[in-house]
């Protein structure tokens, strides 16, 4: 579905970096329990990637993804014509 022409308020960066935190966190649980760990480099076959660390550890551009999957997720909810109140 189309949200470009949604604006998302700003008070709620503070949830877009909270549901980016928890969209990493639950995308490593997933990878940990199918077998994967920490490794330098992705290695598919030994099941090694990289951006198994804390959200903080995570590169700009890891986390600007998490914000964008969070964020595109709050358009969404707001699309279908659904209030975000605190």
């Amino acid at each position: 579905m189309d949200t470009s022409d949604i604006q998302l308020p700003e008070e709620l960066n503070e949830l877009v970096e909270k549901m980016a935190r928890n969209v990493h966190e639950v995308w490593a649980e997933g990878r940990i329990n199918e077998g994967w760990s920490y490794g330098q480099t992705r290695n598919d076959a030994l099941k090694q990637h990289p951006c198994l660390v804390p959200y903080e550890e995570l590169p700009d551009s890891e986390r600007e993804y998490d914000r964008h999957t969070a964020v595109q997720t709050l358009k969404l909810i707001c699309k279908l014509g659904f209030k975000i109140t605190k």
